[in-house]
């Protein structure tokens, strides 16, 4: 969501702050701002609504100086986007500024009090109430800020990254955080920090993962003073990043969502790179391994995910049950947590979380871990929250996803799930070593399979062009590629802004089918499966009704293409691993017709790439 950028050190902050905002842009946003301290205490600050383009806009001409600063980028939950509720925000005194990602949930409350005490509020945030309050408490106590900020985060109820600026202290950056990630920068006689890395790494790969809690003073010249909110001093951990600048970069591509649609042939090689080994026709996870009994042992198995990973989970779901025979629930985080689950000792909890941030999916896992569930976390971001409060897991290793509309990181949980499927139905002998080994050898297939079905970009350019005026859209899919159905409705919805529904096939004559008009398109995933014939069936009653269809199907197939007005093919392969196929040429189409609308693809509107806040 909200993207943090800070600077302290002897080079001029403010472009390296700018670059830094750019490099967050994909989180989503509708505001920015700078703050910007020089040697002589002199504090500026500029803000703008939009982009960061508007923002430059704004600074150009200014005085733009200072080798410490702070800059921001909004997405808002207290105020309307506009300048004034933009970050950063000043004190009363204008002695201090803040920039803020979360929500202070008490922060009514603590207003209230400090309008009784004489202050007074020009936006509407939260964030605002908080640097008035640490300002309050710094002069009412006499206190040094680090200690100012520890006595008024004691008070405050939510989640926080924060970062402020001291005009009295031109060489120092205080930054702490709960819930909502930050990440350190450590370089030669210099610091930067941000919300992820991606602003960190073109100038050092040396980074300080904060916990939750944990206060940072930064001072050029100094080592960087760790501490918690009770003032308990934490020793610093330095850790190397995998990330690189060319990961950051379209690399010629249009939008960073089709050129992670395509590196998925190398992504989900690479989810698989070390586990899967068709010489020995095994695979290998180690986080399963090193736990092996309590899988085999467990009497019920529950996923927790939100949004694309929900999808995710759906699949693991089919393949956990096929395979290993353990019931399994798909709860979304942000029900979960809120509803009063009956959990057991004996149950696994599997968390997924492309940016292992996710607010309500790591406060769910919270409330399990503290009710004796073991949890198993499937991340893509190395170092982050849910990972570290995992009791084991598993990383997908796709790089960064920098497009919101997740694409990548999507095919890479369906493919470590049912990987994990596959080991724990193997250890418990509930899948056949037989078709164990079929399965080990198909999946080092689906890469090339992959390649194959992008073939298929120009055909799905050409068949956006039909769908570009359409209003609605269903969606629909049996067994395994149900949740796909609910998948490739999302990104329709996510990116052009169409409104689509997936469904069970078979539900579509319980109440969608009256929707069904030559105006309303029908996306049928139709592979030859289990289902085949059932799922023909809901094609030929939809045609009844003079629906367009527009089918996904086996090469090959000649009775649902015949009866399709667009069809789309995907290569023979397992039942199971048909997913991992379909969806890429949903994301295709989802991203062509966005593209064909002249939509915003890589940052669709009011959407954020890393939710942490509820």
């Amino acid at each position: 969501m909200c993207g943090i950028v800070g600077y302290v050190g002897k080079r001029n902050a403010y472009p390296i702050l700018i670059k830094g905002l750019h490099r967050l842009e994909y989180r989503g946003y509708d505001s920015a701002g700078v703050a910007l301290l020089n040697p002589q205490g002199t504090l500026h600050i500029y803000k703008a609504k939009g982009k960061v383009a508007d923002l430059e806009a704004v600074a150009k001409g200014k005085d733009t100086t200072g080798t410490i600063g702070i800059a921001h980028t909004r997405w808002a939950t207290h105020g309307e986007p506009n300048e004034i509720n933009a970050h950063p925000h000043y004190s009363e005194s204008e002695q201090l500024a803040i920039i803020h990602n979360g929500i202070i949930e008490n922060y009514a409350v603590l207003k209230q009090g400090l309008m009784q005490h004489g202050y007074s509020f020009k936006s509407e945030t939260d964030t605002e109430v908080l640097i008035q309050l640490i300002e309050y408490t710094k002069n009412k106590d006499r206190l040094e800020l680090k200690q100012a900020v520890q006595l008024a985060l004691s008070q405050v109820i939510g989640a926080y990254a924060i970062a402020i600026l001291d005009k009295a202290h031109p060489d120092t950056l205080i930054a702490a955080r709960k819930g909502s990630p930050l990440v350190v920068g450590v370089g030669k006689d210099e610091y930067f920090l941000g919300s992820d890395a991606s602003p960190i790494v073109e100038y050092t790969d040396k980074v300080i993962y904060l916990e939750d809690e944990e206060i940072v003073v930064l001072t050029q010249g100094k080592e960087p003073e760790i501490t918690t909110i009770d003032n308990v001093p934490k020793t610093p951990e330095v850790k190397t990043l995998e990330l690189t600048i060319s990961q950051l970069e379209k690399g010629g591509y249009p939008h960073f969502m089709l050129k992670e649609i395509f590196e998925q042939p190398h992504t989900i090689a690479d989810a698989m790179r070390g586990r899967v080994n068709t010489e020995m026709e095994k695979i290998r996870i180690a986080g399963f391994i090193d736990n092996k009994e309590r899988f085999m042992n467990a009497k019920r198995i529950i996923i927790t995910a939100c949004g694309t990973s929900w999808h995710a989970g759906l699949v693991g779901m089919y393949a956990i049950e096929e395979f290993a025979e353990i019931p399994v629930e798909v709860e979304y985080s942000s029900e979960f947590r809120y509803r009063k689950p009956v959990i057991h000792p004996d149950d696994i909890v599997i968390a997924i979380s492309q940016s292992g941030e996710t607010a309500d999916t790591l406060a769910a896992i919270q409330m399990a871990k503290a009710k004796g569930a073991f949890i198993f976390s499937i991340c893509n971001v190395i170092g982050s929250s849910i990972p570290r409060l995992s009791d084991s897991g598993c990383y997908t290793h796709v790089g960064p996803e920098i497009g919101v509309a997740s694409t990548k990181a999507f095919t890479a949980q369906v493919c470590v799930l049912i990987m994990l499927a596959m080991l724990i139905g193997r250890a418990k002998e509930t899948l056949s070593a037989e078709r164990y080994r079929a399965l080990v050898h198909e999946l080092e297939r689906i890469p090339d399979k992959i390649s194959t079905v992008l073939k298929q970009n120009e055909r799905i350019q050409d068949i956006a062009k039909e769908f570009r005026y359409a209003l609605n859209c269903l969606y629909l899919g049996r067994g395994y590629n149900y949740p796909i159905a609910l998948e490739g409705a999302l990104k329709l919805k996510e990116i052009s802004y169409i409104h689509a529904e997936g469904y069970p096939a078979a539900e579509m004559k319980h109440g969608p089918i009256a929707l069904i008009s030559q105006a309303m398109p029908v996306v049928v995933i139709a592979p030859r499966c289990s289902t085949y014939e059932k799922i023909l069936s809901n094609i030929q009653e939809i045609k009844a009704r003079k629906g367009r269809v527009l089918a996904i199907v086996t090469e090959g197939d000649e009775e649902v293409s015949k009866i399709s007005d667009f069809v789309m093919t995907i290569p023979e392969t397992e039942e199971c691993l048909t997913p991992l196929l379909s969806v890429i040429l949903l994301q295709l189409l989802a991203y062509h017709i966005a593209v064909v609308k002249g939509c915003d693809v890589d940052q669709p509107r009011n959407l954020a790439k890393s939710v942490t806040v509820e």
